[in-house]
């Protein structure tokens, strides 16, 4: 009995073994152009080439070893760098009434207009994103994630939320409309720490990575005074940030102004999300704890431009008090990372961020290092992405001319790869 039991494992495992010893060798790529981005020394190097070795990088420099059988792409007058990275974008929404989409359309409709934006995200050169809210589509954009990762669909690798937190009548409430019609809200509600420890649970159960927490609305701006009413009080964001932590996961905030920037930030939030007025003590906790504010300036400067209603200026002006804080908090050593908003604004375009962040006063070095290395710590991919170094993986654009010295050359990816395939070469 013994031999008959013991001689069939035998004969699997030898047959596993053959089958394993026969699996193919890593594909070998070398990409070579006339010069590479070192992002953390904010440095360009010339020549630059990068052997890639599967999905990840093996070599990366002016000159990488060149295997016997590796395939050689030659980029041209190009600059090699890793892919593109937005901190706060939503797949779920396109240009038009955002208010409407909802009521508007079905999930099944928005997925698939996921699906396409995801597409142009990646083939726009941005291989990593953080999906900063669903906007009343549930957890449907785990499903655009796991299918991406399956590789049934083409788009960046994506952190998810599901829907975002608020409470009743609050920042994406369906306010306004007949309340007979009972209109859902856009987000999850929340209206106690017991209930947002439970809808924490129910969005991690249903997939989600991150928990994203509406803080603040809806915001005023008097001359040079800005309010916002706060939505959670300190204890119940410390409540939310700690159910997070307990699962290996965060919190990030849409917070416009104090005092809500200041509760989240004491609460120990992962990022402040649009962050257009904070004090000197939120500015120093932020420094202190490294907890990254993400500007988006690229969606108000598209609604000044689009606006649904009046002329624009209402936009351009709170574009300009931004503007101005955000040289305050540069000043006082607020960290950033790079996030567009992207949605209400066509997907594909959302590089205008990275333009807009050097326009009003941060040096095109150090918008990279906010949107790349601070982006990849964001989404919690720090030893995986960000840079083109050994062992990171195989992310790669190239972009003509040196975005160092003009950064509108990340609008023109003429390449990018992304875990090693091709996909896009134009």
């Amino acid at each position: 009995m013994r031999i008959r039991y013991v001689l069939p494992c035998v004969t699997l495992a030898a047959g596993a073994f053959t089958a394993y010893a026969q699996q193919p060798a890593p594909k070998l790529t070398v990409l070579h152009a006339t010069r590479l981005l070192d992002v953390t020394a904010g440095a360009v190097v010339t020549p630059g080439e990068i052997l890639i070795e599967g999905n990840r990088i093996r070599e990366a420099g002016t000159h990488v070893t060149h295997p016997a059988g590796a395939q050689r792409i030659d980029l041209g007058d190009t600059t090699l760098m890793p892919g593109l990275i937005d901190a706060h974008i939503h797949l779920f929404l396109h240009p038009g009434a955002e208010d409407l989409q909802t009521v508007e359309e079905s999930v099944p409709q928005r997925v698939l207009g996921a699906a396409a934006a995801a597409r142009a995200d990646l083939l726009a050169g941005f291989t990593a994103e953080r999906d900063m809210g669903t906007e009343g589509a549930g957890c449907a954009d785990v499903a655009v994630r796991n299918a991406i990762n399956r590789g049934e669909i083409p788009g960046p690798r994506l952190r998810v939320s599901c829907n975002a937190v608020d409470i009743t009548g609050g920042h994406e409430d369906a306010i306004g409309y007949n309340p007979e019609q009972h209109v859902l809200s856009n987000a999850d509600y929340a209206d106690s720490a017991a209930e947002i420890v439970h809808v924490i649970r129910e969005q991690r159960k249903g997939g989600a990575d991150f928990t994203k927490i509406y803080e603040t609305g809806r915001d005023r701006l008097d001359g040079d005074t800005f309010t916002t009413p706060y939505q959670y009080t300190f204890d119940e964001l410390t409540t939310a940030v700690a159910e997070a932590h307990r699962t290996g996961s965060r919190v990030a905030v849409h917070a416009t102004g104090e005092p809500g920037t200041g509760f989240a930030v004491q609460a120990g939030v992962a990022s402040v999300d649009h962050a257009y007025s904070l004090s000197a003590a939120t500015m120093q906790l932020m420094q202190q704890k490294q907890i990254y504010a993400v500007p988006t300036f690229a969606i108000v400067e598209y609604f000044a431009e689009h606006p649904g209603r009046g002329d624009g200026s209402r936009y351009r002006t709170q574009q300009a008090f931004h503007a101005a804080q955000f040289k305050r908090q540069m000043a006082a050593g607020v960290p950033f990372a790079v996030g567009s908003d992207v949605g209400p604004f066509p997907h594909g375009t959302q590089a205008r961020e990275y333009e807009l962040m050097v326009q009003y006063g941060m040096s095109p070095a150090d918008t990279l290092r906010a949107g790349l290395l601070n982006g990849a710590k964001l989404l919690d991919w720090a030893e995986d992405l960000g840079q083109l170094k050994p062992g990171f993986y195989a992310d790669v654009i190239a972009v003509p001319g040196n975005p160092l010295t003009d950064i509108k050359v990340l609008e023109k990816p003429s390449f990018v790869m992304k875990n090693g395939d091709v996909i896009r070469k134009d």
